[in-house]
């Protein structure tokens, strides 16, 4: 397929045009089948997954995207700006960051990021609008007021960005007191996400995050006293010696402090991949049966409590942007998790961000040293990356609605890329079975839905679209489903 082909099939895919009104229904497997089906699996922020991205599609490649206008008019942008920095180690994170009280180190790393908006503003061609802008980490409240107006002031320079535009924030509340919240309320910010994780003391003191309930509660008032359209709480099981019943008085709280989004992450003991997590004691973390139980029960009292179920590990209250995107069939993955907004190509920025540009992904260099080298030779920051083929983007469309609206329209997905989808995913259609088997899915002539039941497992479902997986699945190492 020619590259205006495959870009013109990437501009029309719309969720919305394959998905069904459903209702938000999820109900919990029983245990057996959690067990028989949590298996390591991607996320699915993207497709192909970024361990797929691949050095041949360089800085070079990822300019001469960015300098395309595409064949339907210039389209909305969206920009991520990463953050790299934190004050203190979260031992839990796998996150991309430095930990440092050298604040010195942030105002070096304006400069060049600096630098790198004005190199990809530069190779963006036509007035492209940016419509959602998010700031994430590391620890993006780690910056000054005065730094983040730097950075703010940097993007209206060189991007127009639409007065309307969604424009998040990731903080922590230990450094993002009311006077900063004022301050990103006045710089734009709108929504906001809020790492809480638990708020037992001495779960806190076991992954080393002590966060009052307080300072929390007082960084979401000023929030909403600000303006903030929306706000999340990110909350985590299976953390060293978390146990339902203190995971209970948790969620207690974090109901109290009534969040419109809430995002509730599996623990993945991951420490030969992440060096911080060498610090938990594994023989402090729940079982998998109490691992278990603090899932089961949280899902069912988010639910109790008026939150719907957006998918994978997101809640969201009814009148939240979150359930209504879902509700309209304008829900789409990026990233940074679910979006609410159109797929629009993302722009990454800093260190290892990672961009979706036509049909290609790109990611920047993982280690500052290397970031600033490239942008000191006046080169984008690009260490890896793929383009896409026709295979790839009609992989990607079932996958991405499977992900956000728990089914596939066989026909839209056949008219959209030119295919016979039974024919085409015979193999596939065949292994879901075993899926239907247990009640999780339904096949018809037409669609395949996800039920209620299979809603927590639908990363095992998406799993056995992805080509990649299938040629090399013991050789990736993923977090398991649940």
């Amino acid at each position: 397929m020619e590259n205006a082909q495959l870009e013109d099939v990437i501009g029309s895919e719309s969720i919305a045009d394959q998905v069904r009104h459903q209702d938000n229904q999820v109900e919990l497997p029983d245990r057996a089948t959690l067990r028989r089906y949590d298996q390591p699996g991607p996320r699915y922020t993207s497709y192909p997954t970024a361990d797929r991205f691949v050095e041949a599609f360089d800085a070079a490649a990822y300019g001469r995207w960015l300098a395309e206008p595409g064949t339907g008019g210039p389209r909305p942008l969206s920009l991520y700006v990463h953050v790299p920095f934190c004050n203190t180690i979260c031992y839990y994170c796998g996150c991309n960051k430095i930990v440092t009280r050298d604040h010195a180190k942030a105002a070096e790393y304006l400069g060049y990021l600096e630098k790198e908006i004005g190199l990809v503003a530069a190779q963006v061609k036509g007035a492209r609008r940016v419509e959602q802008l998010h700031l994430g980490g590391g620890t993006p409240t780690y910056l000054s007021s005065e730094e983040l107006q730097k950075v703010m002031g940097l993007l209206h320079a060189r991007f127009a960005i639409d007065p309307r535009a969604e424009i998040s924030i990731e903080i922590d509340p230990r450094t993002a007191p009311p006077e900063k919240i004022r301050v990103l309320g006045a710089l734009g910010f709108n929504r906001l996400s809020i790492g809480v994780q638990d708020f037992d003391a001495q779960v806190q003191a076991a992954v080393n995050r002590i966060q009052s309930f307080e300072v929390t509660q007082a960084s979401i008032d000023a929030a909403r006293a600000a303006g903030f359209t929306s706000v999340n709480l990110d909350l985590i099981y299976g953390l060293p010696l978390q146990t339902p019943a203190r995971f209970g008085a948790t969620l207690d709280r974090v109901l109290e402090l009534s969040p419109d989004r809430i995002a509730l992450y599996h623990y993945a003991h991951l420490p030969e991949r992440f060096k911080p997590q060498r610090r938990i004691d594994a023989a402090a973390l729940p079982s998998p049966q109490d691992k278990l139980t603090i899932m089961m029960e949280a899902i069912r009292r988010l639910c109790a409590a008026g939150y719907e179920y957006i998918g994978m590990d997101h809640f969201a209250k009814t009148n939240d942007d979150l359930a209504r995107a879902q509700r309209q069939g304008r829900l789409h993955r990026n990233f940074q998790g679910y979006s609410t907004r159109p797929d629009y190509d993302l722009i990454g920025l800093g260190v290892s961000a990672i961009s979706k540009v036509g049909p290609t992904y790109a990611q920047s260099v993982r280690t500052l040293d290397e970031y600033y080298e490239c942008l000191r030779g006046g080169v984008l920051p690009t260490q890896r990356g793929i383009m896409l083929n026709a295979d790839d983007v009609v992989r990607r469309a079932v996958i991405m609605a499977l992900m956000c609206h728990f089914e596939v329209a066989k026909e839209s997905i056949s008219t959209a890329h030119l295919i016979d989808f039974d024919e085409y995913f015979a193999r596939e259609l065949a292994e879901l079975v075993q899926f239907e088997e247990a009640g999780l899915v339904e096949c018809s002539k037409d669609w395949i839905s996800v039920t209620p039941k299979g809603k927590l497992l639908v990363r095992a479902m998406a799993m056995v679209f992805d080509r990649y997986l299938r040629e090399d699945r013991a050789r990736r190492p993923y977090s398991k489903i649940v």
